[in-house]
C-alpha cells in the first residue's frame, strides 16, 4: 500500500539525517526505488493506492482507484528523501505527484482536493465507486484526514521546493482546515459534503448513528495531530507567530486534555462524541492507540515550550511519556503495540506491524520531542 511504503520511506530518510547513519540511506533508497517502479501509474500517472510487490494490480480493496490521500504521503517522502539524498529524481516525481493533484484532485472552486479518483484521475462520486476498500461509504465527500496530510505533504515539498504555485495551496490549506475543518469548540469535523457542509448522523437514529461512526466522531488523535500540522505550516510559510494560526493549534489540544485525556494513567483515548442535545462530551472508544500517543507527546511538548506560564502542558507531556514507556513500548522484543496494554492487554501478543501500523508518528514524535528537549538544553533554565 501506498502509505505503507511512503512512511518507510520518510522514516528511513528522515533516521538518516538524524542519526547520521547510513543503513538508513540505503533502506530509504531501496523504498524510493520501489515508489518510482511499482507504485507510480506509468502510464496516467499519480500513485496507485494499492499493488502487488510486481507492480500489478490486486483484484480487492481498492483495485485500480486513487486517492489524494496517498498522493500527499507520496509528496512527503519524497521531499524528505529528496532532502536526504539530494537525488535530483525524487524531486522531479514529488512535483510531478503535486501537479497530478492540481490537474485532477484540485477544486478550484470550493477549495481543497477531491480524495477519491479513477485510475484515470477522473473525480468519483457518490456511488461510483465498485471497490470493496474501508472508505467506500465516503466516496464524493471531502475529509480531514487527507486535508491535513495534503498540508503536511505541501509544507514538507515547500522546504525543498519554494514554488509560486505550491506556497499558494499551502496557504488554501492551512486556512482551509483552521478556518473550515476545524470547529469553533475545538476539534476536527470528519467529512463534509459538497460546499464544505459537515456530515452528521447526531439526529440519525441510534443503529444508523451507531453504524457511521467512524465517519462522525471526535478523533482525539487527529486533532492534536493537526495542531502541530497548522503550527508547522505557518512557519513554513514565514509566520511563525501568526496569532489565529496559534490560538487554533491550541484550542484543539485544550480539547483534546479537557475531553479525552485519562487523568488516571496518562494518554489519550480514542474517539468520543457530542450526542444530540448535550453540550457534554462521550467516550465511545477508550483505546489508546499507538499513533495517538505519539502525536500527543510532541505536541504536548510543542505546547509546553510555546506557552511556557502554563505548566499544566509539561506536567501532561512528562505523563505522556510514563504512560508510553509503561504501556505502549515492549522493552523486550522491540516497538510500541498497537495500543495501550492498561486498556488493551491483548495487544501484547498482536502484531507489531500491518499496513496501517508503521513508525512513522512515532518516529517523528521522538525525534521532534529530542530536538526540542536538547533546544532546552541548550537555552538553559528560562526555556524550562
Amino acid at each position: 500500500m501506498i502509505v505503507t511504503q511512503t512512511r518507510h520511506v520518510w522514516t528511513a530518510s528522515q533516521a538518516a539525517m538524524f542519526l547520521a547513519d547510513d543503513r538508513y540511506r540505503s533502506i530509504a533508497a531501496h523504498g524510493f526505488r520501489f515508489l518510482r517502479e511499482k507504485l507510480w501509474d506509468h502510464e496516467y500517472g499519480g500513485f496507485y493506492m494499492l499493488r502487488d510487490r510486481a507492480g500489478g494490480p490486486v483484484a480487492f480493496s481498492y483495485q485500480e482507484e486513487k486517492r489524494a490521500y496517498g498522493n500527499a504521503f507520496a509528496i512527503y517522502a519524497l521531499a524528505a528523501y529528496y532532502k536526504m539524498s539530494g537525488d535530483p529524481a525524487a524531486l522531479q516525481l514529488a512535483q510531478e505527484t503535486f501537479l497530478w493533484l492540481e490537474q485532477h484532485s484540485h477544486d478550484p472552486v470550493q477549495r481543497g482536493y477531491c480524495e477519491h479518483l479513477a485510475r484515470n484521475g477522473d473525480r468519483l462520486r457518490r456511488g461510483e465507486s465498485t471497490t470493496k476498500a474501508w472508505d467506500a461509504p465516503s466516496i464524493g465527500w471531502q475529509d480531514q484526514n487527507s486535508a491535513i496530510h495534503l498540508l503536511e505533504a505541501f509544507t514538507a515539498l515547500y522546504h525543498v521546493w519554494p514554488d509560486s504555485l505550491l506556497r499558494r495551496r499551502l496557504e488554501e490549506m492551512l486556512t482551509l482546515v483552521r478556518d473550515v475543518i476545524v470547529d469553533p469548540r475545538g476539534f476536527l469535523i470528519l467529512y463534509f459534503q459538497d460546499g464544505w457542509r459537515p456530515v452528521s448522523f447526531r439526529d440519525s437514529c441510534a443503529a444508523v448513528r451507531q453504524a457511521n461512526f467512524r465517519f462522525d466522531h471526535i478523533s482525539f488523535g487527529h486533532d492534536i495531530e493537526t495542531a502541530y500540522l497548522l503550527l508547522e505550516a505557518a512557519d513554513a510559510l514565514g509566520m511563525p507567530a501568526d496569532p489565529l494560526t496559534l490560538a487554533v493549534a491550541k484550542r484543539l489540544v485544550d480539547h483534546a486534555l479537557a475531553h479525552g485525556w485519562d487523568e488516571s494513567n496518562g494518554g489519550l483515548y480514542d474517539r468520543g462524541y457530542y450526542f444530540a442535545g448535550s453540550d457534554t462530551l462521550t467516550i465511545i472508544s477508550k483505546a489508546k492507540v499507538w499513533w495517538v500517543q505519539a502525536e500527543a507527546l510532541n505536541a504536548l511538548l510543542l505546547m509546553a515550550q510555546l506557552f511556557p506560564q502554563e505548566a499544566g502542558y509539561r506536567r501532561a507531556f512528562q505523563k505522556q511519556w510514563a504512560y508510553i514507556d509503561k504501556f505502549l513500548i515492549d522493552h523486550k522484543h522491540g516497538e510500541w503495540y498497537e495500543e495501550g496494554l492498561d486498556h488493551s492487554p491483548e495487544q501484547v501478543h498482536a502484531p507489531k506491524a500491518r499496513d496501517w501500523k508503521v513508525n512513522y508518528h512515532n518516529a517523528r514524535a521522538l525525534m521532534n520531542c529530542i530536538k526540542m528537549l536538547q533546544a532546552e538544553q541548550e537555552a538553559g533554565p528560562d526555556l524550562r
